[in-house]
């Protein structure tokens, strides 16, 4: 992805707002999600066919998560070493998500089309942060 492409979907041409504002965005995503979860574990566990304590385990991690990543786009400089650590987190998501489909889990209809799109979208969150993070390591070089 090059530095034009990612400078239009994060309305800033400037590497370090770039990468604030993906790791933003991914921070109010995965809190949303983590809320649905705590909130409507019971119905969103029928529609998805996932169990409600699990949908509770995985929104309470996602609220640490979504704040920890939230706190870092907070910063004037987020370090290089807790973003990776963000993107790899992001990374074993989404790849996690896909396995959980097709080897734990046996959801609805909606579940699997619902699994396959967050991990997607987590996917998504963990290309963009990557090459925003190297856009400003090539900033500074």
């Amino acid at each position: 992805m090059s530095v034009t492409q990612l400078a239009a979907l994060a309305r800033s041409a400037e590497p370090q707002s770039m990468l604030r504002r993906f790791l933003a965005l991914d921070a109010v995503v995965t809190g949303a999600n983590a809320i649905a979860y705590l909130a409507l574990s019971g119905p969103l566990g029928r529609l998805l066919g996932v169990g409600s304590g699990l949908l509770l385990e995985l929104g309470a991690f996602l609220l640490l998560f979504a704040g920890a990543v939230g706190w870092l786009a907070s910063r004037a400089r987020p370090g290089a070493l807790p973003v990776q650590a963000v993107v790899e987190v992001n990374c074993a998501w989404a790849v996690l998500s896909f396995v959980a489909l097709v080897v734990w889990l046996t959801p609805t209809m909606a579940g699997a089309v619902w699994g396959a799109l967050q991990a997607v979208t987590v996917g998504g969150f963990a290309l963009l942060q990557y090459a925003a993070l190297k856009a400003r390591q090539e900033d500074i070089d």
